[in-house]
């Protein structure tokens, strides 16, 4: 709710007693506020987290999970009253966010699997292999030849002859042979 609930709303609620109460605001003071007095009578908070629900927006919405008391002294004190308070804070300072905002992190990349994308050659990767290690030169078509035949999927050939039924070179062996050693030691098959 925009405004919070009304004392009616939140005592209707400890009424019903739900075992748990997934509260969602984009008003963190009556977040604060609801929280405190649910808090005080029958729940204790478990969660706290800001949700970007609408992206296309500048709003964060803070989402609390509450669950009913297991133990009656675990019930609010002084001490979870200022938890409740901090916690209050940290989500204000979330909704605060604008989008443009950043958030610096350290990502050590040698830590990190590589991507099916870095781990596959590319054609002139392939063909640069072929040329010092076989001192052949051979063509994109026949790298995608030899590719399609070892089930390697290949984009579409997007420059196709304009005649009917034109002519297209197979690859030789040899030059095969080569490719597939390329593919090899590219861990590619």
């Amino acid at each position: 709710p925009r405004k919070g609930c009304d004392k009616a709303c939140l005592d209707t609620i400890l009424k019903i007693k739900p075992e748990r109460i997934v509260y969602v605001s984009c008003d963190s003071a009556t977040l604060a506020r609801d929280l405190e007095y649910l808090c005080e009578k029958e729940y204790e908070l478990r969660k706290v987290r800001g949700v970007d629900m609408f992206g296309w927006s500048m709003h964060v919405e803070g989402v609390v999970l509450l669950s009913q008391h297991r133990d009656k002294s675990t019930r609010l004190d002084e001490h979870g009253s200022r938890q409740i308070e901090m916690q209050a804070s940290r989500l204000a300072s979330l909704l605060a966010q604008k989008p443009d905002d950043t958030i610096e992190i350290d990502l050590d990349l040698d830590e990190l699997d590589a991507t099916s994308a870095e781990l596959k050659a590319t054609y002139q990767e392939i063909k640069d292999y072929v040329l010092k290690e076989f001192g052949l030169k051979v063509s994109n078509l026949y790298i995608s030849q030899i590719k399609r035949k070892c089930g390697i999927e290949v984009g579409e050939n997007y420059n196709l002859p304009k005649t009917e039924n034109p002519k297209v070179p197979q690859c030789p062996k040899e030059k095969e042979d080569a490719i597939k050693a390329a593919l090899k030691y590219f861990a590619m098959i």
